[in-house]
């Protein structure tokens, strides 16, 4: 399979996530956000775990529920906190951040070079989704900062490490060992901030299996798959798709207005997306040529 079509199966993740914010509030309104997260990763893992019949070696459990807690538990409590405590302008912009975090990880944890083209294509991300969703009048919150900041990180860190700690399984049994870990961390939590169930309408039911089956299992296992495939710099940069998603989602479906500060930012977001597959792709011609260069003295 070429790296283009790895690419473009890895961004269909980024572009779904960018739903999330539609179904909750259009299908989803008041429901409590942890029993959600928890209700989209919990029964997503488990019907993974039932489809590919391979549970983690008992080795690896340290490992998948530091990466269950870092890709989900965390990351989505913290996403959540934010999400209340800021506007989704401020809260989505400093999300944003994680592709810069996850440049300086990957150096430091898997030794892989920090080329120029990266960081600029990760900076001009972050202003792309900056024009495309900050409002003029947004306000701070010291609170809210820390918990976006804590999800940037937290999922950075999940990025690089599930590159790092990749084990010797195919990406949809990857994916089912992390989401039934981040559920299993989050129902918990949940139940003691909120017990509350969401109403079970034919309406309700189609969010939640869209946001665990489609959201949850098939994205994540494309996720994986990409970090396993791309590297972790090249997927992080394609998170700069779920802002400018949200946003043309809310232009197409609600009829939301979409201003020309707004459009500059999407085609800003574009660029850095593409610049960020480029470094990446560069970055990656040195591995490929070292190997086979290996592979012909052996």
């Amino acid at each position: 399979m070429s790296r283009l079509t790895d690419i473009a199966l890895t961004a269909t993740a980024p572009v779904v996530w960018g739903t999330t914010y539609i179904v909750s509030t259009e299908f989803l309104p008041g429901a409590p956000p942890l029993m959600v997260a928890a209700l989209r990763a919990l029964p997503a893992g488990l019907l993974l775990l039932v489809l590919t019949r391979q549970l983690p070696p008992r080795a690896w459990l340290g490992r998948v529920a530091v990466l269950g807690a870092l890709n989900f538990a965390i990351f989505w409590a913290a996403l959540f906190v934010a999400a209340y405590r800021l506007p989704g302008g401020v809260a989505a912009t400093l999300g944003a951040m994680q592709p810069l975090i996850v440049l300086v990880l990957a150096r430091l944890w898997l030794g892989t070079a920090m080329r120029w083209q990266s960081v600029v294509a990760a900076l001009a991300g972050l202003a792309g989704v900056a024009l495309l969703i900050l409002g003029p009048g947004a306000q701070l919150d010291a609170l809210g900062v820390g918990a976006a900041l804590v999800g940037a990180v937290s999922m950075a860190a999940g990025t690089v490490l599930s590159r790092r700690w990749q084990p010797p399984v195919p990406p949809l049994s990857f994916a089912a060992w992390q989401l039934t870990a981040g559920g299993l961390l989050l129902l918990p939590v949940a139940l003691l901030v909120d017990p509350r169930l969401p109403q079970l309408t034919p309406a309700t039911l189609g969010a939640l299996a869209w946001l665990g089956l489609v959201g949850g299992a098939a994205t994540y296992w494309a996720f994986f798959r990409g970090i396993a495939r791309l590297g972790p710099a090249a997927v992080s940069g394609l998170g700069f798709l779920s802002p400018l998603s949200a946003v043309l989602l809310g232009w197409l479906v609600l009829g939301q207005a979409l201003s020309p500060l707004q459009s500059l930012g999407a085609v800003t977001v574009l660029a850095s997306v593409w610049l960020g597959q480029q470094a990446a792709r560069a970055a990656a011609q040195p591995a490929r040529s070292k190997a086979a260069a290996k592979s012909l003295r052996v």
